[in-house]
């Protein structure tokens, strides 16, 4: 592509940044705005030249010298500056779109799914790295990895590896980001509903994916989550409607857990590997599928991914002790907290667990959607639910109080609160404990900017540890 004048309104987003990261180092000019940008965006931006002068929007910066604008989601319909782009007439695109444009001309493979897909697809890029580097894909992923410095590439690459995304693309282009990708290689980990304000039912959620895979180049393959019963659903009508598609199914592999610590099964050949939890047992075995299809093979895939440890917030291990652990994540869904709680608890049968989630998402401080998590947090010894009031005003939803979101996730005795500051005093508070202990930070959000690598719990509501397992 040649050089191009390229401005990114809301350019802070996790993908944006990268995108722009990304066309700078391949020679482009690049400009970008924001009306807020937090941290590990800032920063990266920063080095790299393209943080905004200041923060806001100016519609002076559409000028008749740009080639292409690429709008974010975090945008707002009646952006300042979009309507100056708009009443140029100039070319918008959103990031999704200006991605395939680029790939078009390779062979794209495009992991999906309501949850896991982010660790499946670093999961991917970790393998090739390792084990065949002279592969070399180009990607899109939205989380950090270790011995990446950026998360976007667009090269001369002949294939690219894309996390696809089934939210919106931006303000002006209301189709799932995923529907611009049409694979020839696609992956579909689990569906389960989520993004309620723009998929108002299961059912119209679950279509998204249907045309998701409707829109796969002719004769590509499918890799599906054979134990996942909406996967299921899809998979089975689309197999009538796409017969020219070859259709791959996983599920989660032999493995066991001892001492906290994961052991892939393989007819003796067993591997002890980093990562934590069922949820990422099955994620690796997607993973294994895809790199075969793209013609690695599973044994030197399992030698390489032996050595993975996640992507920056999946499971991340933010403290790491003999008698204390605490991990960060990134679940947010219903299916996502349910999962993720349930693996550490499974992955730490002994240790009390401590579950603090954040609602942070517009369906997560929906007070209709808030029964789809029931149940979620029970497998924690005690369990916390902490939501800001100003992000449900901004989110112009209606107020939530503490009883709705008991009554939503099945607790009576749930500890919910808005303030940061009573985190920290439930967590001091709580009673002596003598055993290891296990703290599970969830959120899509920052839990108001609370410390939690600085946070140490040496207490425990109930003070009698857990009976030994055989």
């Amino acid at each position: 592509m040649e050089q191009q004048r390229i401005h990114f309104i809301a350019i802070g987003g996790a993908a944006m940044h990268n995108l722009a990261i990304a066309l700078k180092r391949a020679g482009h000019i690049v400009t970008g705005s924001d009306d807020q940008i937090h941290e590990p965006s800032r920063g990266r931006l920063e080095r790299e030249g393209l943080l905004p002068e200041k923060m806001g929007w100016d519609p002076g910066r559409i000028t008749s010298e740009i080639d292409r604008i690429v709008l974010g989601m975090h945008a707002r319909a009646d952006n300042p500056e979009l309507a100056a782009a708009q009443n140029q007439d100039m070319a918008v695109v959103s990031y999704p779109e200006f991605l395939y444009e680029a790939a078009a001309d390779k062979r794209r493979v495009v992991i999906a799914g309501s949850h896991g897909k982010t660790t499946i697809t670093a999961m991917v890029l970790h393998a090739l790295a390792n084990a065949a580097p002279e592969r070399r894909p180009d990607f899109m992923v939205g989380a950090q990895l270790a011995g990446f410095d950026c998360m976007v590439q667009l090269s001369e690459a002949d294939t690219i590896i894309i996390e696809g995304d089934e939210y919106l693309s931006s303000p002006q282009d209301l189709s799932p980001k995923f529907h611009h990708y049409r694979p020839h290689l696609a992956l579909l980990s689990g569906i389960a509903w989520d993004h309620c304000n723009v998929f108002p039912t299961e059912e119209n959620y679950a279509d998204q994916f249907s045309e998701f895979l409707r829109r796969m180049e002719p004769g590509g393959t499918v890799v599906w989550c054979e134990e996942d019963p909406a996967v299921q659903i899809v998979v089975s009508s689309m197999k009538t409607e796409r017969q020219d598609l070859d259709w791959v199914p996983y599920s989660t592999p032999a493995h066991r857990v001892e001492n906290g610590q994961t052991w892939l099964e393989n007819a003796g050949d067993d591997r002890l590997l980093k990562i934590v939890g069922a949820h990422n047992m099955v994620n690796l075995a997607g993973a294994r599928a895809v790199c075969e299809a793209i013609g690695l093979a599973a044994a030197d895939f399992e030698a390489a991914i032996a050595s993975f440890e996640g992507a920056a917030g999946r499971l991340e291990r933010l403290v790491d002790t003999a008698d204390h652990i605490v991990f960060r994540d990134f679940a947010h869904a219903p299916s996502k907290v349910r999962a993720t709680t349930a693996s550490v608890r499974n992955q730490f049968p002994n240790a009390r667990l401590i579950a603090c989630f954040e609602l942070h998402t517009f369906s997560s401080l929906s007070k209709t959607f808030l029964p789809q998590y029931a149940d979620a947090l029970d497998p924690a010894d005690c369990a916390m639910v902490f939501y800001s009031p100003a992000v449900v005003e901004h989110k112009r939803l209606p107020p939530i109080d503490a009883d709705d979101i008991r009554d939503g996730f099945n607790q009576k005795e749930l500890v919910v609160t808005t303030s940061r500051d009573e985190i920290e005093d439930w967590l001091e508070k709580l009673a002596p404990f003598n055993g290891q202990t296990v703290v599970l930070w969830m959120s899509s959000g920052r839990f108001d900017g609370i410390d939690l690598q600085g946070l140490r719990v040496s207490t425990q509501v109930n003070p009698t540890p857990r009976p030994t397992t055989s």
